[in-house]
């Protein structure tokens, strides 16, 4: 059975104006019991305001009679065609008002870890706008001095399951379009339990990357040959200036 419009809203009503039992209003509604009598106790949908499904169309006022009179009776939503599809109806994701300042380093953290990714993948992930991305790429933002890169994951903007599935979507239309992927692009293909079990490969740092043979000699230049040294030049010690003087005297 389809829930009605404004589920809960709907539960407040009749919660507020019927004498039907929880499990009856849990039923149509398609909420549990318990959470049916949270409202009754007002500890759920506290501020929601009832919506009567009797005025919108949705319930016949018979099938409340029936379910007050006949506690096992189940009530019948009447079809209405504005509620057809509603639960198969998606939008763009929602992102909290607490964590919406957070959006910009999160972008900022994927364009820089993960160019691959197109303005539609992060806006799916993050739950952003393409404009926002393009003015992040471009460096152009309002408060783009200020801006640090963090993960999504980390500020719970979108599961880690979410970001390396995206990613491997972006590896694999580049490697479609014949674009060759680095050794670092492969690894963030990897899940992060991965990844992280994977042990770490010594790495040079750039600024000296291909000094490694390097000599100030030439090639061809064999190194001088050393003369074997005698012990007894060690006990011979230069001559003192009064030795000297004793001499020419």
């Amino acid at each position: 059975m389809n829930k009605p419009l404004m589920a809960k809203a709907t539960a407040v009503w009749l919660v507020d104006n019927t004498t039907l039992s929880f499990k009856q209003i849990g039923d149509f509604c398609g909420m549990h019991e318990l959470e049916v009598q949270g409202i009754a106790d007002g500890d759920v949908a506290v501020g929601v305001k009832g919506f009567d499904p009797v005025a919108s169309n949705q319930l016949e006022p018979i099938e409340i009679e029936k379910g007050q009179k006949d506690p096992r009776y189940k009530l019948r939503l009447k079809h209405n065609p504005a509620a057809e599809g509603e639960e198969k109806r998606r939008g763009p994701r929602y992102t909290p008002l607490s964590k919406r300042q957070d959006r910009p380093a999160a972008i900022l953290w994927l364009v820089k870890f993960h160019p691959e990714l197109a303005d539609a993948q992060i806006a799916k992930l993050v739950g952003t706008t393409k404009p926002t991305i393009a003015s992040i790429r471009e460096r152009t933002h309002w408060n783009i001095q200020n801006i640090q890169p963090i993960d999504p994951v980390a500020l719970g903007l979108c599961r880690q399951s979410e970001l390396d599935s995206a990613v491997q979507k972006a590896a694999k239309r580049r490697t479609a379009e014949g674009a060759m992927m680095t050794d670092d692009e492969r690894r963030k293909l990897l899940s992060t339990e991965t990844s992280l079990a994977m042990p770490e490969e010594p790495r040079m740092p750039s600024s000296i990357a291909g000094l490694e043979n390097f000599s100030l000699g030439s090639a061809d230049e064999k190194p001088a040959k050393e003369e074997p040294l005698d012990a007894d030049s060690f006990f011979n010690l230069p001559a003192s200036d009064e030795e000297d003087e004793d001499e020419d005297r």
